[in-house]
């Protein structure tokens, strides 16, 4: 029987590494050997938060201004507010041209009533994604994992799957499932093409809800898989 090799994730550069989701997944790839790369819009802030989490999981974690982190990356999340995802990727489009790009971003708004999604011109953040980064493998993940789970060095497994949302590139969503899978308890698995990007992206405000609701942390399981 012949063993499987582990991917290559080279560097993974976290766009928004400095905020709750960000941070999160950076501290679990960190944890689980993966060489990271932080983005945010202030360098000192991302070194900062770098040296942190560099102290607290042992990892190769290093901080770095937005374009300077998805220049570094070789797998680049973009874990950024909804508000700024059209201008940052617009402004970065030369730095991840040719890379995979992993979208987490859900289009969200809040009221009185509580979160609900937001339409979105093209259909979804990560269709807004694909199509400015025309020359970029754009990938959808990540988008319901609970960022206080994620970013909890007290929480060993986090008991969720990552719906993984790509067309035709069979590699880049093999590659970001596995990167998923990185996560103790956390599996990754192929959600469809991006035009079913939506509904996974709208799910997290039912999720926030159900977390308010029970005082809870919700994460997405997908059976019989």
């Amino acid at each position: 029987m012949t063993e499987q090799t582990a991917p290559d994730f080279g560097t993974v550069a976290v766009l928004g590494g400095t905020g709750p989701q960000g941070r999160g997944l950076a501290r679990r790839f960190a944890s689980a050997g993966v060489r990271v790369v932080l983005g945010s819009r202030s360098a000192e802030k991302a070194a900062a938060t770098a040296a942190e989490l560099a102290e607290a999981t042992g990892g190769d974690v290093t901080g770095a201004a937005n374009a300077d982190a998805a220049a570094a990356g070789d797998v680049v999340l973009v874990v950024v507010p909804w508000d700024g995802h059209r201008e940052l990727l617009t402004e970065l489009k030369p730095q991840l041209d040719g890379k995979i790009v992993v979208d987490c971003v859900n289009p969200l708004g809040f009221d009185k009533q509580g979160p609900f999604a937001l339409k979105v011109e093209e259909g979804s953040a990560t269709e807004q994604a694909a199509a400015i980064l025309t020359d970029s493998r754009v990938v959808g993940a990540f988008h319901n994992v609970s960022a206080v789970l994620l970013d909890d060095p007290e929480v060993t497994s986090v008991d969720t799957d990552v719906l993984v949302l790509g067309d035709d590139d069979r590699e880049a969503t093999d590659l970001v499932q596995a990167l998923a899978a990185t996560i103790p308890g956390v599996r990754g698995v192929y959600g469809g093409r991006k035009r079913n990007a939506h509904q996974v992206e709208a799910l997290t405000a039912n999720l926030i809800a159900m977390n308010r609701r029970y005082k809870a942390h919700a994460g997405v399981r997908v059976t019989d898989v």
